[in-house]
């Protein structure tokens, strides 16, 4: 008898249906070994030594994977393809071994769960990889002295119940940093101006490009009015116009990255919910493996897919040659594949048997990019159309679709695609219907929403396809942002704990250090660099900087935003006013002398609204308990009003 030991019982339910009789499938389900919340669980002075204990509620577990053992022949250890997953084949093989089983045990990859793949991965078992381990116990190490020891040292110097993190912390300072530029920003006006033309029964827009031969720059109401008192007098005449085909080729087949971006964009998702429905599609069999970030396709995949679309679309949507997408990130894993459907020929509807609506959603979106990626290029004809008018040059732009290619599959709207123009020759004129002028004013930075955020630190280097998702939802549920319509916030306390641990601890939480603190991770994961030696470098002065800290760093405060009323428990005499803080659980309202005042009260955010359902109540901002903002109304339970976006903005929008 053969034991396969996987992570998840759904993916043992999904191997035991194309196992025969001779394999029994069990599952760990999760971490069967970790290190204890308390205390911090490494020998420092013995080499950084982790203390991994049994996981309590892991007992029974256990104690089925061992009975199981004893019986097997053979024991496969399957767990995810990634160091998370070799930890935990290591962790299962030593708890097997001390028992005494006397079964073969090896290590089995594979980054699909077909019955192929499977197969193929029983046929070259390995042992489990020990640099892959190192990698996964050095960041669990690192994580843990950089957590437990600063986070100590913020209890002292900020506040109770703070903690700092070495990536959390990084993907705070960005949005830090973002909210300071856009307070900073000073917007700067200018002007829009183009002429509106015809073409016997076509209208279309000229836009202002140069004057005087220089670029046209308008930066004020008094220059707009006499280029348009100009424009209106002046004969509009084509000097030329330029006609090119131009392509374009399809996106890259999906990493993680790229993945929960298109997600939050077009899904509004969460990367925490991206990753969830994708590990339910991966572990029911439909995907490859989803923490990956790497573009690189199996030849058979690409073989399959090319098929596909010869036979579904036609010879003229299959390019002469297969595309291959070069890797961005310089340690991407070329073992691993992007995320692609493990077999091209499950549609939606054939896999929608097994999937929810968010499932079927993903797998769609995942299916199309997979799809598209190996399809012949899209097709244009662009026309630049080049106009004078007196002493002005104004342009107009246009494409016209001529072949769809890859859009075939990823369509795009008529608007984004299609500009089309009418069919014109140099040196005839265009009769003037009427001059635009509009005021615009330059924007700030946009602030970071999940797409954005994942996408700057990928850049940067910071973090990989697995930490994406817990390092934002962490920042979240620790109140150091908040996310508003999607958008992040940052808040007080976020701010506060920014600025103590860059401008004491600047050196650890700096994008630099951060990356390259990634980059050692991957040299361990190849052999390349010893795990004990890299902590050992980094805890020599790490040591030093926490000792100066907690001598010399001076204890900082919170800010709170006053409300303007006098706290209700304060006599005449102290004083105290209300102000809103934020705690564990959110905003709340306290005495402005707290600790030695005691009042708070439940803070209700208003945003000056009569709930549009009742007429009555007010509309106010809720959260889920998962900690989502909604708009509900101030008299709920009589009122059930709820909504995700803001009734005001929904409501300007439709005027």
């Amino acid at each position: 008898m053969n034991l396969i030991i996987v992570e998840s019982p759904t993916k043992a339910r999904t191997l035991s249906r194309f196992l025969g009789k001779d394999y029994i499938v069990e599952a760990t389900v999760g971490h069967i070994k970790d290190l204890p919340k308390s205390p911090i669980s490494i020998d420092i002075a013995n080499g950084f030594t982790p203390d991994y204990q049994v996981v309590p509620k892991q007992q029974k577990t256990i104690a089925t994977l061992k009975k199981a053992a004893k019986s097997a022949s053979r024991i496969y250890l399957a767990t995810d393809p990634d160091r998370e997953g070799e930890a935990i084949s290591a962790h299962v093989k030593e708890i097997l071994s001390e028992d005494g089983v006397k079964g073969d045990i090896k290590r089995i990859v594979f980054h699909e769960i077909t019955k192929e793949a499977v197969e193929d991965a029983i046929e070259h078992p390995r042992l489990v990889d020990a640099h892959l381990v190192d990698a996964q116990v050095a960041r669990r190490v690192l994580d843990r002295l950089v957590g437990y020891k600063v986070s100590p040292i913020l209890w002292k110097k900020v506040r109770l119940g703070l903690s700092a993190g070495r990536v959390q912390t990084v993907a705070v300072r960005l949005i830090v940093e973002r909210e300071r530029d856009i307070r900073e920003f000073k917007p700067v006006e200018y002007w829009e101006i183009a002429s509106e033309v015809k073409k016997d029964d076509q209208n279309f827009l000229v836009s202002l490009l140069r004057m005087d031969d220089k670029n046209a720059v308008v930066s004020n109401k008094e220059q707009a009015d006499a280029i348009v008192a100009d424009l209106k007098n002046a004969t509009h005449i084509v000097l030329s116009v330029k006609r090119a085909e131009t392509k374009k080729s399809p996106y890259p087949p999906f990493t993680t990255s790229t993945m929960s971006q298109a997600a939050a964009r077009i899904f509004g998702w969460s990367a925490k919910r991206t990753m969830t429905v994708a590990q339910h599609l991966y572990e029911e069999g439909l995907i490859t493996y989803h923490r990956t970030d790497s573009t690189n396709l199996s030849q058979q995949a690409i073989s399959e897919v090319r098929g596909f679309i010869q036979k579904e679309y036609g010879e003229s949507y299959l390019p002469e040659h297969e595309r291959v997408y070069k890797k961005k990130s310089k340690n991407a894993q070329e073992a691993h594949e992007a995320i692609r459907p493990t077999h091209v020929a499950t549609s939606k509807e054939v896999a929608l048997e097994k999937l929810d609506v968010s499932a079927e959603k993903l797998y769609e979106l995942i299916w199309k990019r997979f799809v598209a990626c190996q399809m012949a290029q899209s097709v244009y004809d662009r026309t630049t159309i080049d106009v004078g008018a007196s002493k002005y040059l104004l342009r107009a732009t246009g494409q016209i679709m001529k072949f769809d290619g890859w859009r075939k599959v990823m369509p795009m709207k008529m608007s984004d695609d299609e500009i089309p123009l009418p069919s014109l020759i140099e040196g005839e004129t265009l009769a003037l219907i009427e001059v635009h002028s509009d005021q615009k004013f330059t924007q700030p930075p946009a602030r970071y929403n999940e797409a954005s955020l994942i996408k700057q630190m990928e850049a940067l280097g910071i973090g990989r396809p697995s930490t994406y998702a817990p390092t934002i939802s962490t920042i979240v549920a620790r109140q150091y942002v908040e996310k508003q319509e999607g958008k992040f916030f940052t808040t007080p306390v976020g701010e506060t704990v920014n600025d103590f641990l860059l401008s004491n601890f600047d050196g650890i939480f700096e994008y630099q250090f951060t990356a390259g603190m990634e980059d050692d991770l991957d040299k361990i994961a190849r052999g390349e660099l010893s795990w004990r030696d890299r902590m050992q470098t980094f805890w020599e002065p790490f040591a030093k900087e926490l000792e100066r800290v907690e001598k010399t760093a001076e204890r900082v405060k919170i800010p709170v935003e006053k409300i303007g009323e006098p706290c209700p428990l304060c006599g005449e005499s102290d004083k105290g006013e209300k102000v809103i803080r934020v705690g564990r659980f959110g905003k709340f309202i306290s005495c402005s002398r707290f600790p030695d005042c005691k009042f708070t009260d439940r803070f209700v955010e208003k945003i000056n609204m009569e709930c549009p359902k009742c007429g009555t109540g007010e509309v106010i901002i809720k959260k889920t308990k998962k900690g989502r903002t909604f708009f509900g109304c101030s008299r709920y339970p009589d009122c059930d009003y709820a909504s995700w976006k803001n009734p005001q903005k929904s409501s300007a929008e439709s005027e």
